[in-house]
């Protein structure tokens, strides 16, 4: 029976290890434009809309950075967890979590205003990220439980009780019965970059300094260097007196502080109230940008910038090709396998080797 195997390469090529995010981009092209044909709509119309369409407006501008925001905090904070081997799959639970408790002042308290109600939000948001973030952090630590599994449940409960919450205690009693909470007051949200060309606001700003300051601590701090070796080899982390459940703990935290600032920002940005569903996926597309950036701060921004713009083509594709929204979730997915099987296949080549020999 004939066998596949995959060989590391000895000296995978370092142009090419450099070019896959490009060329991960261009096989996603190729791939979506068979794809548009084989749905009967012209490929060239249909990358176009992806790709340049939301680009030549102002005010579509300004969106691109609102759905960039979120990714990229998110991501930035996943990327330190993936790099300490340490595998967060659950952000889109810690930003939901996130949301929930900072929107908790302008929810519970509206008549408490000023000036101190947006930081206090905003670090409301973090500790309820960082909170959540916690549980499989501890769990990992103390239990070997196993983090995957345990951060994507939580998933589904903080979305749940996100649910529950807007239906029942936390419902606008002025709503007319809408599931959704009550308005945010002008102190409680996130001002916007630039009112007069559109809604952008400070969560890309948010986005960008997190970017800075993490890139900063992986690359020139001690602490970085503790959490790349013991993400690379934990057994030489521990000869080198590196504690594993410290680190284990801290990434977990500094992923769920991100993403609870991702949650509270858009929602006291982008939204000015709690909902049902507050978020189209940003916690688990965050985590093709972080790949994408190839777990770079730096790289996540602009891997964050085009899957943004993936989520604002979809909608323009729905608007000019009269597509189906379930297209722009399957050309992020595209994405996601050409960005693992270009890293795969640059750092290993395919062999097809004979039947095992029996002793």
């Amino acid at each position: 029976m004939m066998r596949i195997e995959l060989v590391r390469r000895p000296n995978p090529s370092a142009l090419y290890s450099a070019l896959s995010p490009l060329l991960a981009l261009a096989f996603t092209a190729a791939l979506g434009a068979v794809m548009f044909a084989l749905l009967g709509k012209a490929p060239h119309l249909a990358l176009y809309s992806y790709f340049i369409e939301p680009l030549t407006e102002v005010w579509s501008i300004h969106e691109l950075l609102i759905k960039a925001a979120p990714l990229i905090l998110i991501a930035v904070g996943l990327s330190v967890c993936f790099l300490s081997n340490n595998w967060n799959i659950g952000a889109e639970g810690q930003f939901i979590m996130g949301a929930i408790a900072g929107s908790a002042l302008p929810i519970l308290a509206p008549d408490f205003q000023g000036p101190l109600v947006l930081p206090a939000m905003l670090i409301m948001g973090m500790l309820g990220g960082m909170a959540y973030a916690a549980i499989p952090a501890v769990l990992k630590a103390r239990f070997n439980t196993n983090e995957i599994l345990s951060s994507l449940m939580l998933v589904y409960v903080a979305q749940l009780f996100l649910d529950w919450l807007v239906r029942g205690p936390w419902r606008n009693p002025e709503g007319f019965n809408f599931p959704e909470s009550r308005n945010f007051h002008a102190d409680a949200i996130l001002p916007e970059i630039m009112s007069s060309s559109g809604r952008a606001h400070y969560g890309f700003v948010f986005a960008i300094i997190a970017a800075l300051v993490v890139w900063f601590t992986l690359n020139r701090t001690l602490k970085g260097f503790e959490i790349r070796v013991l993400g690379q080899s934990p057994r030489a982390g521990r000869f080198a007196g590196f504690s594993y459940t410290t680190t284990v703990i801290t990434t977990f935290l500094i992923a769920g502080a991100l993403a609870g600032l991702a949650g509270i920002s858009e929602v006291s940005g982008a939204i000015g109230q709690l909902r049902p569903v507050i978020s189209p996926g940003y916690g688990f597309t965050a985590i093709i940008v972080a790949f994408l950036g190839r777990l770079n701060p730096l790289g996540i921004v602009a891997a964050g910038l085009v899957l943004a713009l993936s989520y604002l083509g979809g909608e323009a594709a729905q608007i000019t090709l009269g597509v189906s929204n379930k297209v722009s979730n399957v050309f992020q997915g595209i994405l996601l396998f050409s960005v693992l099987a270009c890293d795969t296949l640059i750092h290993y080549r395919i062999r097809i080797a004979g039947p095992a020999r029996a002793e």
